[in-house]
């Protein structure tokens, strides 16, 4: 099996627990003299068999993801930090620029103006290259998850 492969029935696993969890949310109480829709005896024993289920891609995914290399220098693990401080890098630069492009109205001459301390320009453009190895990245990765054989034992 692909190490892609094991990411598709890992983001499966997920999407269930949470669909698992609004079902839960919806039985686990009722009015007096109704029954649930569901058991919640039932759902909370798929909930503990899906979690382990989980748990099991988990482990495989990132035994891969620690022992495959992604180039001559890093392993796939390492590369998925990095692409993780880009994004996060880049979300928080975007943040920076939506605050400092608001224009904030005065109505009186007695209101507090407002500046902006930094170039957006030079902001703009250091997001926008983010972007671009952020993209270049992921590529690289998505295209490693389908090449490299995931690690089952």
């Amino acid at each position: 099996m692909r190490l892609a492969e094991a990411l598709v029935l890992r983001a499966d696993c997920q999407r269930k627990v949470a669909q698992i969890k609004q079902r839960l949310e919806r039985v686990i109480k009722v009015q007096e003299g109704e029954k649930p829709a569901e058991s919640p005896a039932e759902l909370l024993s798929e909930l503990k068999k899906t979690l382990e289920e989980l748990a099991v891609w988990v482990k495989k995914i990132n035994k891969t993801n620690s022992l495959s290399a992604f180039d001559a220098s890093a392993t796939l693990a390492e590369a998925l930090a990095e692409r993780d401080r880009i994004m996060q890098h880049r979300n928080i630069l975007n943040e920076l620029l939506g605050t400092a492009s608001i224009r904030q109205e005065r109505y009186s001459r007695q209101e507090v103006k407002y500046y902006t301390t930094v170039e957006i320009s030079e902001l703009q453009s250091e997001v926008d290259e983010l972007s671009r190895k952020y993209r270049e990245l992921d590529f690289k990765i998505q295209e490693k998850n389908w090449s490299t054989d995931l690690i089952d034992n």
